[in-house]
């Protein structure tokens, strides 16, 4: 019994890389108007991401965030990362209240290049940076099955 390869797992990989580039390339477009504007900075959200031997390892940086305003979801073989952060200062001056709000938000959605145990996945958050640990899904090999 010799073990072949699978032809098109060449084919998903290269389908899996065009889109993680297109990603990538337009994770600054606004995408829900006719023409898209090119946003400058405000919602990047930078990240590395390391391949373990049994996990990958996410870092990103979210200085100013409480853990409560961020939202981790992993589905489909994507990491969907979304923080919103909402400050109020009231100040009293003279005959006046004045308000200063500010409203921050970043996501990053990435494809992950392969499978996750979404259940074993975990996270802490330390001075402004935020770690995802997600351990690989151990899959079994494709076997060749004899016809009797």
């Amino acid at each position: 019994m010799s073990q072949h390869t699978n032809p098109f797992d060449e084919i998903e990989r290269f389908f899996q890389t065009m889109s993680r580039q297109f990603e990538e390339s337009t994770h600054g477009w606004e995408g829900d108007l006719p023409i898209a504007r090119w946003t400058r900075g405000s919602s990047t959200m930078p990240m590395d991401l390391i391949d373990n031997e049994d996990s990958f390892v996410v870092t990103v940086d979210v200085p100013g965030y409480d853990r409560k305003e961020i939202d981790i979801v992993v589905l489909d073989h994507r990491l969907r990362i979304a923080a919103q952060h909402d400050e109020m200062t009231e100040i009293d001056e003279e005959d006046y209240l004045r308000h200063e709000r500010r409203h921050e938000s970043m996501r990053r959605t990435i494809q992950l290049p392969d499978e996750v145990d979404p259940d074993s996945v975990s996270a802490k958050l330390h001075n402004g940076v935020l770690t995802i640990t997600l351990p690989k899904q151990m899959i079994e090999e494709a076997r060749t099955v004899e016809i009797q």
